[in-house]
């Protein structure tokens, strides 16, 4: 394994003066002075809560990649092109003693940090200009215990990946529908998609994880958090683990037997049947048979339909979604078998997906009247961009009922998920440069979530909603919220992770 150490910064910030460093492309003078670290600070810190003499000097071990390297570009770039950052440096880790080093690295010098696995945080929190990015995506390992259902993996896996592996041995887990997002970071905020309704919530699976969190004043260990040990910890990570307590380099869930789906998929052209479309979706598929999965993306020419009937037929998913088909002349399509070739054939690949993405999200706990069903229809024929579009997810089901421990996930009341998206511009390798249609998009989104606002309650913390006042309380209530201040107090009292919504610790 290569190493990073120390020598290469105090070089970099000798080269560019103190407390600069110099990136291709961005000359950043508010970079940390590391040249100037005290060694008796480097070296001297103390663990109060173990009484040891604190840890020694870390390496940054694992794969590292440095500004001026061949791959940093690529590297550094996220799914959202909307933002582009030029980390000082990215270590993706081979092993968890690889992000034992980099926390401890980081801690040691002085360095913000960002934690990324699948690269889709929505609003670039996984990464940070000047800083280091611990990657966790190449942590790719699978152990799966069919007899007792539960499965351990790496947290590098995305949800195609661990969807494949399961589904080869007729189990699931819930995940979301898009392959290439990063499993553990849907999974510990919460985690919403086609087996909601029959499974419950991603966190509700998750039975443990490994995760590697800050020690002392500098150092960082690794520790198991399951219904046993620590489950206050397992608790939080259940809905609100973003980067915020530390990082999870492993996850054990209770799996689940699943043999067959049958997958249907409706298309309207246009917006004429919208509100009976809608009407009929809300007031069916939240209520029926827990087998029933659903979500409706509405965009600018057509309304899409998708409906997954765990352990279903043909006849059965089509049975029970007939209030909503027999709107309009819809297209429809069947598909019956393993989930894990229907999943993958689903898939849209990255360089047919629009660079840029802007989203709003929000809960529905009430029936959505006719005025509502008239807002959304009125933005999206004058959506920006036929990519853009109006979702929503049904609820009801085994989301209403929490698994034992608890979660931090707070939205079971709700009947349906609902998400405002904008989405433009092509992929390439120069992310971060003004599109010609960004500002429209961004306003677009503001105007539509704020023309919902009298209709909807509550966001959801994957789907972060920048700019909102009280987040806190949106993602996770009030009380849920005060008992995270007070977890986030105990595991990482000197508040490393932290990043614009970042759980603050409890004052003690």
């Amino acid at each position: 394994m290569s190493d990073f150490s120390r020598r290469y910064l105090l070089r970099a910030s000798a080269a560019a003066g103190a407390g600069a460093v110099v990136v291709p492309g961005l000359t950043a003078a508010g970079a940390p002075d590391i040249a100037a670290a005290s060694t008796l600070d480097l070296l001297a810190a103390s663990d109060p809560t173990k009484g040891s003499s604190g840890c020694r000097p870390a390496k940054l071990t694992g794969h590292i990649v440095r500004p001026g390297d061949a791959s940093y570009t690529d590297d550094r770039i996220d799914y959202d092109q909307l933002f582009s950052h030029y980390p000082l440096v990215i270590v993706f880790a081979q092993e968890t003693q690889d992000v034992v080093n980099a926390l401890t690295w980081a801690r040691q010098h002085n360095v913000a940090l960002r934690v990324r696995s699948g690269r889709h945080a929505l609003e670039g929190w996984s990464n940070i200009d000047n800083g280091i990015v611990i990657d966790v995506s190449q942590l790719k390992s699978v152990h799966i215990d069919a007899d007792a259902r539960i499965a351990t993996v790496g947290a590098g896996l995305t949800q195609q990946e661990a969807v494949t592996a399961l589904a080869k041995q007729d189990l699931a887990v819930t995940t979301g529908s898009e392959g290439s997002v990063g499993l553990v970071g849907a999974t510990v905020g919460g985690g919403l998609g086609p087996l909601n309704r029959y499974l419950g919530m991603a966190c509700d699976s998750l039975i443990g994880t490994e995760v590697v969190v800050p020690s002392g004043r500098e150092c960082a260990k690794v520790i198991r958090a399951d219904l046993k040990d620590h489950s206050d910890l397992l608790w939080a990570l259940r809905g609100a683990g973003n980067g915020n307590f530390g990082i999870v380099t492993q996850l054990t869930y209770k799996v689940h037997p699943l043999k067959r789906i049958a997958y249907v998929q409706a298309t309207w052209d246009g917006l004429t049947d919208l509100h009976g479309i809608f009407d009929a979706w809300q007031r069916t598929v939240p209520f029926a048979d827990n087998r029933l999965g659903s979500e409706v993306e509405i965009h600018k020419s057509q309304i899409l339909l998708f409906a997954w009937l765990a352990e279903g037929t043909e006849a059965e998913a089509r049975k029970m979604l007939a209030p909503i088909l027999s709107i309009g002349t819809p297209d429809v399509t069947v598909q019956v078998g393993n989930w894990g070739p229907i999943f993958a054939g689903a898939q849209v690949p990255r360089s047919q997906e629009p660079a840029n993405v802007k989203f709003f999200s929000q809960f529905a706990k009430k029936l959505f009247p006719k005025k509502a069903i008239d807002v959304i229809g009125y933005y999206m024929r004058n959506a920006p961009t036929e990519d853009s579009n109006y979702f929503v997810d049904a609820f009801g089901g085994a989301i209403k009922k929490e698994p034992r421990g608890g979660t931090a996930f707070v939205h079971r009341d709700a009947i349906f998920y609902g998400e405002i998206g904008a989405a433009w511009g092509t992929p390439s390798t120069t992310p971060g440069v003004c599109d010609p249609l960004t500002s429209t998009c961004q306003a677009w989104t503001a105007e539509f979530s704020q023309a919902m606002r009298s209709f909807v309650d509550g966001a959801y913390v994957n789907v972060p909603n920048v700019g909102m006042q009280e987040w806190e309380t949106a993602y996770w209530g009030r009380r849920h919220f005060e008992r995270l201040r007070e977890i986030k107090a105990k595991y990482d009292p000197f508040n490393v992770f932290q990043y614009e919504q970042s759980i603050p610790p409890a004052s003690r």
